[in-house]
């Protein structure tokens, strides 16, 4: 009997001994692992803005959402969240678009809103993905950002650089976590631009784990296990919609060409962005509208904003001699005294400017080498 207790006690022992031993090399080689791993103080940053985004998402009056009830892929995603709130981009700050915008409304926001209008029908659903496409500048992020103002949904702002990860089979379930997460935000937006770099046309020289990835990303968007009831819309931006893989423009069903503007739109445009700004009473923005064909809207940004610029130029020059003391007095003064001191902008700024804009994207070849008559 002692020879047996002794010999049950010893194992005991070796058990104990055993389960130490192996925690402590488990831990060991977790800890090894995490300083190894050169993402993981992203990955910390990462977990730390999705709980603050999460929080304030839980306390906006949407749905209640359990943050402990989310993997650590999940919050990796969550990471790109974007509250409504933070969004300033309204339709009111969209010019030219007008139509599109109304169709955007009808066709997406509106059965997000009021679902309860929609629930006995099938075709009167959201669509699963939404494709924006058309020339860089014309207001296709701008588009998006206002959507997701307008309907107040969860928005995710997905950087495709995320999902990529040098771990064999890391990219997948980061791809998962999209839905899932998306599932447990909805009604959610999930937008990614510049969709073509992403999502483009599969082929043979494709890398096996970015083609596992793209199969696993359409396999949650549209899938057997994907639940069709669910309020997840795909937006995506591009201007080479042609790149696009096939599958995915079946799962993009409602797509906007955003053009470039014309005469009238630029029209709009140019008001848009000189309204809050001090204009000379020469200023005939309808005759740069008319000067500027091949312009998008950025392009027109820029246009006014370099004319702004010209003002601020010959301020400082004809204040040069007294530089000094100039600079002591702008940072005492306030911005409204400052404005005050400058000009408004003038018609020479903006020709000026425009004469500038046209030289530049005829050497870059976006213009044709012809010559504009600003006259």
């Amino acid at each position: 009997m002692m020879a047996d207790a002794f010999s049950r006690n010893e194992l005991i022992g070796l058990v104990v001994r055993l389960t130490l031993v192996s925690a402590v090399t488990f831990l060991s080689i977790k800890w090894l692992m995490n300083q190894v791993d050169p993402t993981n103080k992203s990955k910390k940053k990462a977990k730390k803005r999705a709980q603050e985004q999460l929080r304030r998402l839980a306390g906006s009056g949407n749905a209640p959402l359990s943050i402990d009830k989310l993997t650590d892929y999940e919050m990796m995603i969550a990471a790109h969240l974007v509250h409504p709130h933070d969004i300033s981009v309204t339709w009111e700050d969209i010019a030219g678009l007008e139509s599109l915008i109304q169709e955007l409304r009808e066709t997406v926001i509106l059965p997000i809103q009021r679902k309860e209008l929609f629930s006995d029908s099938q075709l009167t659903q959201p669509p699963k993905g939404v494709l924006l496409h058309g020339p860089p500048g014309c207001g296709k992020t701008l588009i998006a950002k206002a959507t997701a103002k307008e309907a107040e949904t969860r928005f995710i702002n997905l950087d495709v650089s995320i999902l990529t990860d040098k771990w064999y089979g890391e990219s997948q379930k980061l791809a998962a976590a999209v839905f899932t997460l998306a599932v447990k935000l909805q009604p959610c937006i999930i937008f990614i631009d510049e969709i073509d770099s992403f999502l483009r046309m599969r082929n043979s020289s494709d890398h096996e784990a970015t083609a596992m990835m793209k199969a696993q990303f359409m396999s949650f968007w549209d899938g057997l296990s994907t639940d069709a009831n669910c309020t997840v819309i795909i937006m995506g931006a591009t201007n080479r919609p042609q790149d696009l893989d096939r599958a995915i423009l079946r799962r993009m069903p409602a797509t906007f060409h955003v053009p470039m503007p014309n005469t009238q739109q630029r029209l709009q445009i140019l008001g848009l962005i000189l309204q809050n700004e001090p204009v000379s009473d020469d200023v005939n923005i309808q005759r740069i509208s008319k000067a500027t064909e091949g312009f998008s809207g950025s392009d027109l940004h820029e246009l006014c904003r370099n004319a702004s610029v010209y003002r601020v130029r010959d301020y400082m020059k004809t204040n040069n001699h007294n530089n000094e003391q100039t600079i002591t007095n702008s940072v005492n003064d306030s911005e409204d005294e400052y404005h005050d001191a400058l000009r408004p902008i003038t018609m020479d700024d903006l020709l000026k400017s425009l004469t500038k804009m046209i030289e530049s994207k005829m050497h870059c070849g976006s213009l044709p080498m012809t010559r504009i008559d600003l006259d």
